[in-house]
């Protein structure tokens, strides 16, 4: 599924137009990009929590040349899912 169809998806759920949809989502992705590049989490219950990991220096290896080089230390942005997420991507067999 992409934006344009998570967009039609979303309006056709709630009753609104395609257009009040996309700013909406387009909002929500906006403040999580800006809260997550500022250092802060955000944590939607049940969901999931959007968060920044530091990723350790390592040492890397040009390909080409078998050269080790050394790779900085770095953030990335991170997406841990909710315990409510998982359970409805993989119930667990009822037995």
């Amino acid at each position: 599924m992409n934006k344009g169809e998570l967009v039609d998806a979303i309006a056709s759920k709630v009753s609104v137009t395609k257009k009040e949809a996309d700013l909406v989502l387009s909002a929500i992705l906006e403040t999580i990009v800006d809260t997550v590049s500022e250092g802060d989490k955000v944590t939607l219950v049940g969901f999931g929590t959007f968060e920044v990991r530091t990723r350790q220096a390592r040492d890397g290896r040009n390909p080409r040349t078998g050269e080790v080089l050394k790779i900085p230390e770095t953030k990335v942005p991170a997406f841990s899912a909710g315990k409510q997420f998982k359970e409805k991507v993989s119930p667990e067999s009822e037995a």
